[in-house]
């Protein structure tokens, strides 16, 4: 076999690789799969929504309290604040924005809200959504999340 031949070989078996590499690296999150999240969220169950989230020790910002250290922690007080509703709405707004690096992903967004007490009132708004989520295994997994409320 010639040099030439081995060396265009070697080269297009180095091209095929790239493509499929690049072939089989996931997109990142879009806004269906983030509606999708604020769809698990409104129905009140946090079961609903911790195929979403990464175990172990990750930071969760939520309205109140603080700080959560980890899914654990963040789904067991958000369980507790949820106990009041019975029922929610949550929509993404159109400012969305997705921001993908590699096997990470930011998200920012506003989050259109409607929830209703078991005692009847309803609150509505806005609040603010800023999201990090990794490739974990083909599937997009919050590592970071702070959910925040303007002051009135």
């Amino acid at each position: 076999m010639s040099r030439r031949l081995l060396a265009l070989l070697l080269v297009f078996s180095f091209a095929v690789s790239l493509s499929a590499q690049k072939a089989a690296k996931p997109s990142a999150p879009d806004r269906a799969y983030l509606q999708a999240i604020w769809d698990g969220w409104a129905t009140l169950d946090t079961a609903n929504v911790s195929k979403f989230y990464a175990a172990g020790p990750h930071a969760f910002f939520d309205i109140a309290p603080l700080k959560y250290n980890s899914w654990d922690e963040y789904q067991a007080g958000v369980k507790k604040e949820l106990a009041d509703y019975k029922s929610a709405k949550f929509t993404v707004n159109d400012d969305v924005a997705i921001h993908p690096h590699g096997d990470l992903a930011w998200v920012t967004a506003t989050v259109n809200y409607e929830m209703t007490r078991k005692a009847g009132n309803v609150e509505m708004g806005n609040f603010r959504w800023t999201a990090v989520f990794e490739n974990q295994n083909g599937k997009w997994i919050s590592v970071h999340e702070h959910v925040s409320a303007p002051i009135p």
